[in-house]
């Protein structure tokens, strides 16, 4: 196996540039096209990797490549979900190389989608191709590909395909690399996800924009009012201060606390790699615990009146913002979005109204550990790491993961290879080509010690 890699990387490689060469960004029309390149791309190199059937599977969006491997009926099956589709690489200005013209450099891929996710679904296309060519006995379980294209978008279409192709996709556990590890040097795997409700918000004033001369002090300022409702969303100490929204957090004990706290982590390191003089967050919790096992609240877009080069002297008809919460167990994103909403409206001024919209949401997850999938992919991880794993839970959302539980009844194993400094959904996202390599290098070992065991 080691060899077969070894023979082949550079052109594993190649083909991933290639691949990342499509800018398959779901959220923007103009590149509905390239989604459906990507998606002729993937199903292109998953049956040259030897996947007996695959095919492009339509949806009421941008559609999901499905495929499949079947060594015998009575075989453990796996599915594997990943996505082909990539945020949007606005402000293009900030790269440092074109975000859809890939380059390695110091020994990190460099390009919109390398790490999420277009380059760890391509660690399971050469994974399963290494096991049909490396000499090493093949593949040793059913192995079925489902892999999206409106992950980025809130995987609008996914649930009705799998509610609707149960059959197609049964399975007795499911395997994503869409998450990270602590460290090249710190094996880890994830085994809590936080959930997620994102809502737009518009706070509307007068009919038209005023001058600010002839009506300044006299009208509400949407933008004044937005700012205020923004601010009043925390309390001096970092706790989000709408009613109700900690009633069903899930408090761990101080033991599950020190035991997370066993993890390495540098607090110098993690402000220095974001440039920040500090850490910010909820009093009485680590960086660790704020961005993994407490609910959060953060605006990611805001926006209204003049923006534009030299001045406009204008009060705005209206202010804009996207606002997202991160849950915890045993919060649910119906419950959070109806205590936004009433929250949000209940703070607004006099002289102006307020409109939310919510976009879309998810439910935290954990998984087992204990499981017979997740000490197949420890010991996966330990013989290509030469460590133990540790397990953590991550502060990102991967909605589907609650939604296989619910729709197939099963768990799900989450692999990934990537590292918090990958800059994922920013500017000068990269992979790091050991990450790549470890990555296909482990998840064979995943699917024999998966398919030996009892």
């Amino acid at each position: 196996m080691a060899q077969y890699l070894a023979d082949n990387q550079t052109r594993f490689l190649n083909e991933l540039m290639d691949w990342l060469r499509i800018p398959s960004v779901s959220a923007d029309p103009k590149f509905h096209a390239d989604v459906l390149k990507a998606a002729d791309f993937l199903k292109t190199r998953l049956e040259e990797a030897g996947v007996q059937h695959v095919e492009i599977c339509p949806t009421a969006g941008n559609p999901i490549v499905y495929g499949d491997y079947i060594v015998s009926p009575e075989a453990k099956t796996v599915l594997v979900y990943g996505h082909y589709d990539v945020q949007p690489a606005d402000p293009y200005e900030l790269w440092t190389s074109p975000p859809f013209e890939p380059v390695i450099k110091d020994e990190k891929i460099y390009a919109r989608g390398a790490c999420d996710d277009k380059g760890q679904v391509y660690m399971h296309v050469k994974a399963f191709e290494m096991m049909m060519r490396d000499g090493q006995g093949g593949v040793p379980c059913n192995i079925k590909f489902m892999f999206e294209g409106e992950e980025e978008i809130g995987s609008n279409n996914l649930e009705i395909f799998v509610k609707a192709n149960k059959e197609k996709l049964k399975a007795d556990v499911i395997l994503i690399s869409d998450t990270g590890i602590l460290a090249n040097d710190v094996p880890s795997i994830e085994v809590g996800l936080r959930g997620l409700s994102y809502h737009e918000v518009t706070v509307t004033g007068p009919n038209r924009d005023l001058h600010s001369g002839l009506y300044g002090g006299a009208v509400q300022n949407p933008i004044n009012a937005l700012c205020e409702m923004i601010a009043s969303l925390h309390d001096e100490n970092g706790h989000i201060t709408i009613p109700g929204f900690y009633d069903n957090v899930d408090e761990l004990s101080a033991d599950e606390r020190a035991e997370m706290a066993k993890a390495p982590f540098s607090e110098e390191e993690f402000k220095k790699s974001i440039g920040l003089p500090d850490s910010y967050g909820e009093k009485g919790y680590s960086s660790m615990e704020r961005t993994s096992i407490r609910p959060t609240l953060d605006v990611n877009g805001i926006w209204g009146g003049y923006t534009g080069e030299g001045a406009k002297t204008v009060i705005a008809s209206q202010a804009h913002a996207k606002i997202s919460m991160r849950l915890v167990p045993h919060q649910t994103s119906d419950e959070i979005t109806a205590l936004f909403r009433k929250h949000f409206e209940s703070i607004a001024p006099q002289g102006v109204t307020v409109e939310v919209r919510p976009h879309h949401g998810g439910e935290p997850v954990v998984t087992p550990t204990n499981s017979v999938a997740y000490k197949a992919a420890a010991d996966a991880m330990e013989t290509t790491f030469g460590k133990r794993p540790v397990p953590t839970r991550g502060g990102g959302s991967i909605p589907i993961v609650a939604m296989f539980k619910s729709e197939l009844g099963l768990d799900t194993v989450l692999l990934g290879f990537g590292l918090d400094s990958d800059a994922i959904h920013s500017p000068n996202e990269h992979f790091g080509v050991f990450n790549f390599l470890k990555g296909i290098e482990t998840i064979p070992h995943f699917y024999r010690n998966y398919a030996a065991a009892k």
